[in-house]
């Protein structure tokens, strides 16, 4: 007897597959690595008649490239990427199993769904597509799959461009995530293109006081100096600031809406529910995601620490990072954990032609918006090796659902024939380009 869903495409079941191969990472050097879904690309790649290679600089953290020849080898070669490792998931928290790649409601379910094993699924179903027919792609491919970007990539992308950056000798441009997926914009369809990226800085705060019995009278307390800070952190209302990128974004949502420029945020509220997302794209964002403190009920610690997110406009880092410490006072040690680099492409060239030429090919008609994006995927890491980064992970979505809401969410799905048509624009893409 078959088994279930073994008659789902081929872009459905690997993106399954990389789901049930559990890559949590938690950050900080702690995950289990994603060795056996990396061992699975390879070996997916391998029947396709290729030779991928790995890397593995830290154990169980590996990496795998392939380079894929293209029928005009005086093109410069393209990168499709994407990474193995997923955010955690709270079992308890979901309707289904995270790690069981369940299918329902003609969704794929689970932890990566969105971030990023669907991609990752339609980049070796593309490539696949085009070698079982005997072509080739218009131009070399380097097809690489990284770990640990859901931590910035320090044990991942920044490695590898730093050790082996002859994986990417050649190339200038890179495709990966969080790009080219449908919105509702005033009940209208429209394509989001990502042309770049907010500044990652992943900010300690550190109290500290005076240790004391429980029952003391309060004088110099770690963990309240520590809350208080915190408190006017994430609170604070920063500014919107628009960049090339987002003023074209936003004239183009006003276009499809019909409305003024006037108030950014009314306006981005015309996206439905994309909206939350988007609007982090217009300012710097400053959100506590940890706090750790004391040791028993009765003892009051010595020292209080608080993580802080921080997302900056390319180009306001330093800025940024002053007004901080202006804002948590000067009794607050700041230390900066992780920081990455902003970055912001043009919306023209070949390539964006190219991207949005394919949508319309395959739903035609439908506008293509620029806009950047307020995370952050390894072509920060590429870029260092001066190739220009774009998020195109083509996904026709239906009206409703709260897509971007699901990136890190509970219960994270991607539509099976949203992953067919996905596949579809990928490899008319990398057949044309």
């Amino acid at each position: 007897m078959p088994a279930p869903h073994d008659d789902l495409p081929e872009v459905v079941r690997l993106a399954r597959d990389l789901i049930r191969i559990d890559t949590t990472n938690w950050g900080g050097g702690r995950a289990r690595g994603e060795r056996e879904a990396a061992e699975y690309v390879g070996a997916y790649l391998e029947r396709l008649g290729l030779r991928p290679e790995y890397y593995e600089p830290i154990d169980r953290r590996t990496n795998v490239s392939v380079r894929i020849p293209g029928r005009n080898p005086a093109k410069p070669a393209l990168v499709l990427h994407g990474h193995l490792d997923v955010v955690p998931a709270v079992a308890e928290d979901w309707s289904v199993d995270p790690f069981a790649g369940e299918i329902r409601d003609g969704m794929l379910w689970g932890r990566g769904a969105v971030d990023m094993k669907d991609m990752d699924a339609m980049i070796l179903t593309s490539v696949a597509e085009i070698l079982r027919a005997g072509d080739l792609p218009e131009r070399e491919l380097i097809v690489t799959f990284f770990a640990d970007e859901e931590n910035g990539g320090v044990e991942g992308s920044m490695l590898v461009a730093n050790d082996r950056p002859e994986w990417f000798a050649g190339a200038t441009e890179a495709i990966s995530e969080v790009g080219g997926y449908s919105i509702d914009v005033a009940g209208r369809r429209a394509y989001l293109l990502q042309v770049g990226e907010k500044a990652l800085i992943w900010l300690k705060l550190v109290a500290r006081g005076r240790a004391a019995h429980g029952s003391s009278y309060p004088t110099d307390n770690a963990i309240t100096k520590l809350s208080e800070a915190v408190a006017r952190l994430g609170r604070t209302p920063w500014p919107i600031e628009l960049t090339d990128t987002t003023a074209q974004f936003l004239d183009a949502v006003a276009s499809l809406a019909g409305e003024s420029t006037a108030d950014p945020d009314a306006l981005v509220e015309r996206a439905g529910a994309a909206s939350p997302f988007l609007r982090s794209t217009l300012r710097t964002t400053t959100n506590p995601t940890g706090l750790t403190a004391g040791y028993k009920h009765n003892v009051i610690p010595d020292r209080a620490e608080a993580l802080i997110d921080v997302r900056t406009l390319p180009g306001t880092e330093e800025a940024v990072l002053a007004e901080i410490r202006a804002i948590v006072g000067d009794e607050i040690e700041v230390e900066t954990v992780v920081r990455d680099i902003g970055m912001e492409v043009p919306f023209s060239g070949p390539l964006v032609e190219a991207m949005v030429a394919a949508l319309d090919r395959h739903d035609p008609g439908v506008p293509v918006i620029p806009y950047l994006m307020g995370g952050g995927t390894d072509n920060k890491a590429l870029s260092r090796l001066g190739i220009a980064g774009y998020g195109f992970a083509p996904l026709r979505l239906p009206a409703g659902i709260d897509f971007t809401g699901m990136f890190h969410g509970v219960d994270e799905r991607v539509p099976v024939e949203s992953l067919v048509f996905g596949q579809r624009v990928l490899a008319d893409l990398i057949r044309t380009y």
